[in-house]
């Protein structure tokens, strides 16, 4: 993905000059430590092809990014996206937490595991 920058970001529009090498990699199923707390890095791809989601068990919340949304799922129709890909991801890394875990998305408002599995159309009728 980060090889391909500046020829997404002309695609949209957006002329990418530099690309930052990151200097390291956040690795899937390689927890997070964050001072004294530790949070699970779970592979989500679907979106994208190296879409991961952060939960917290402690604070019983996730952070989504554009995997999920309130009453939504991710887009799949930019490159490197995949449908069924991202619905395997939703089933087998969010909708295993418990319901009361509170998604945080990349865009709007949050929401629950429970909400989401009862009420979001693209997730109800599975």
């Amino acid at each position: 993905v980060l090889k391909n920058a500046a020829a997404a970001g002309a695609m949209w529009g957006f002329p990418i000059e530099y690309v930052p090498q990151p200097t390291f990699f956040i690795k899937e199923q390689q927890p997070l430590t964050l001072g004294e707390d530790i949070i699970d890095v779970r592979f989500a791809p679907g979106h994208s092809p190296g879409s991961i989601v952060f939960y917290y068990d402690p604070g019983k919340w996730v952070i989504s990014g554009d995997v999920l949304f309130a009453g939504s799922i991710g887009r799949t129709d930019l490159p490197g996206g995949n449908y069924d890909t991202l619905m395997s991801s939703i089933k087998g890394q969010l909708l295993t937490l418990p319901d009361e875990t509170v998604v945080f998305s990349g865009h709007g408002p949050a929401t629950n595991i429970k909400n989401e599995r009862i009420s979001n159309p693209f997730l109800s009728s599975q």
